[in-house]
């Protein structure tokens, strides 16, 4: 029963988001994709958002409809995992609290030795860094599903990648609309 009360609050939530402008619709989507505000910016003009699940729907679409520069520049905005930025305290909050749940933070040296392998080779071969949505994975599997992702081909990864960024937004959504 509690289900639906979720709904019809997350539903109220994202109608008063848009009954409050343009500019604060974009502040408030702000960072649910990383450094890239022109996606909450194209997504305004496919209104109305009758729920979440529309919202994330339209910023789907905005992505799905970018450049492929765009969508790389999206896929490289994203930080390795345990990667310099997170040693640097430079991520951004919601992608310091997704590595943190995920365990990132208290890497062994062997695993941060690991990652960081496993990031370079991933990045070498295609040149932008590895994204996964760490929610509800261990480090075990984050560094089992790099090693595996390398093995793809650059179109399969790039779009491997798009649709994780879509995973991530949608978590990052479900947070800001709770």
């Amino acid at each position: 029963m509690s289900e639906p009360t979720i709904d019809v609050q997350q539903n109220a939530k994202v109608l008063a988001l848009c009954q409050r402008g343009k500019q604060a619709f974009q502040a408030q989507l702000d960072g649910i994709y990383e450094h890239s505000p022109w996606i909450a910016e194209r997504a305004w003009g496919h209104q109305p958002f009758e729920n979440l699940d529309a919202l994330h729907a339209a910023l789907v679409v905005v992505v799905k409809q970018a450049s492929r520069d765009e969508q790389l520049g999206l896929i490289r905005a994203h930080p390795e995992l345990a990667g310099k930025e997170a040693e640097a305290g430079a991520l951004t909050a919601a992608s310091t609290a997704e590595q943190r749940g995920a365990g990132l933070n208290e890497c062994t040296r062997e695993e941060l030795e690991r990652l960081r392998e496993l990031n370079a080779s991933y990045r070498a071969k295609f040149g932008f860094p590895f994204v996964i949505a760490v929610k509800g994975l261990t480090r075990t599997q984050i560094m089992d599903a790099i090693q595996a992702r390398t093995a793809n081909r650059l179109e399969d990864e790039f779009q491997a990648c798009l649709e994780q960024i879509y995973k991530i937004a949608r978590f990052r959504l479900d947070a800001l609309f709770q």
